[in-house]
């Protein structure tokens, strides 16, 4: 792995620095941004944060506005020809990014697992932390760069939404980063941003998915006929996975034309990005980490939710290690 030093001589030689992260953007992505804007700065080198898609949810929408997080659309940028881009929280491997054309792709920050490795001057990709966020502020720490409140405030935020607060795949870096960001960040805003992630308007897509979830050998599964954003349909995965009987959560919803899913497993045999990749291979595209995954199929006609139901019992039951006492319930 190059040094962040490369990275930032690298980026000096470009008029344009833009940092992109995935397609629309949650809260660790937009904070990792943030992050390497702000220390691109401290050694001279103006930058912009770009994405696809939009911001979908209040709380993403609050901070953003809160910590003036100056992020612009893909689409906006008429001529990008000889500019930098230093992708975050995702890669081109991952089907996730638009492509700005005409640019240079100069570095990948990331905490996904990819099969595709690209040959560019600077990769950092660490499947085993729990969020871009932290692989960020270790460029903080490693160049003894400060860290401002702002940005602290942005990467506890980043860090804190996806480890679920240090509870899902976590290292020690990312206690390491928790701990020195806390005696800097604004720790109320952080918690309300952590806490306050559902909105009264999305209870309707709640109640739909209790009343419509089925429950097989520890794995649950819905299809959300009625459709809701990527970023609520993970908050609404976390939520069937706190149930007793659920080791593992497929949640699946018609958006915009395309069927988006989210993926969740508390079963170390059912690898979650491994899963929505087998399910989709030829049909569309997914990846994530072991516990945590999403997945795109980018024509919604004619999708057959059954059918996939039956699919993810296979693949699972192919996998191994379904619990002993499982339950199995439709409701």
């Amino acid at each position: 792995m190059a040094a962040i030093t490369d990275l930032i001589n690298c980026a000096k030689k470009y008029k344009s620095v833009y940092i992109q992260t995935h397609n629309f953007p949650d809260h660790d992505a937009l904070a990792a941004a943030f992050g390497m804007k702000t220390l691109l700065e401290y050694f001279g080198v103006e930058s912009y944060i770009i994405y696809d898609g939009d911001i979908t949810r209040a709380s993403l929408a609050n901070m953003v506005k809160k910590l003036d997080i100056a992020a612009h659309k893909v689409r906006e940028i008429d001529d990008a020809a000889g500019a930098a881009v230093i992708m975050v929280d995702g890669c081109r491997g991952n089907k996730n990014m638009k492509e700005l054309k005409n640019s240079v792709l100069i570095g990948v920050v990331d905490h996904h697992d990819t099969s595709r490795v690209e040959d560019i001057p600077f990769i950092d990709i660490r499947p085993a932390c729990g969020s871009c966020s932290t692989i960020i502020y270790t460029y903080f720490e490693a160049l003894a760069v400060p860290i401002d409140r702002v940005t602290a405030t942005a990467l506890m935020i980043g860090l804190c939404v996806d480890t679920a607060i240090l509870m899902r795949n976590i290292t020690e870096d990312d206690v390491k980063a928790y701990f020195s960001l806390f005696s800097i960040a604004d720790n109320e805003f952080v918690q309300s941003m952590v806490r306050n992630c559902i909105e009264t308007a999305d209870l309707r897509y709640f109640k739909y998915a209790i009343e419509n979830i089925k429950i097989a050998d520890g794995a649950a599964f819905c299809f959300l006929k009625t459709g809701c954003s990527q970023n609520l349909l993970g908050i609404m995965a976390d939520f069937f996975l706190a149930l007793e009987e659920v080791v593992f959560v497929m949640l699946c919803a018609e958006y915009e034309g395309k069927v988006i899913f989210s993926l969740r497993s508390e079963n170390k045999c059912w690898n979650a990005a491994n899963i929505i990749q087998e399910l989709l291979n030829g049909r569309g595209f997914g990846g994530g980490h072991h516990n945590m995954a999403g997945g795109v199929i980018n024509a919604a006609a004619g999708f057959d939710a059954p059918e996939m139901f039956r699919s993810l019992k296979s693949s699972l039951e192919k996998a191994g290690g379904v619990p002993t006492a499982a339950a199995s319930a439709e409701f």
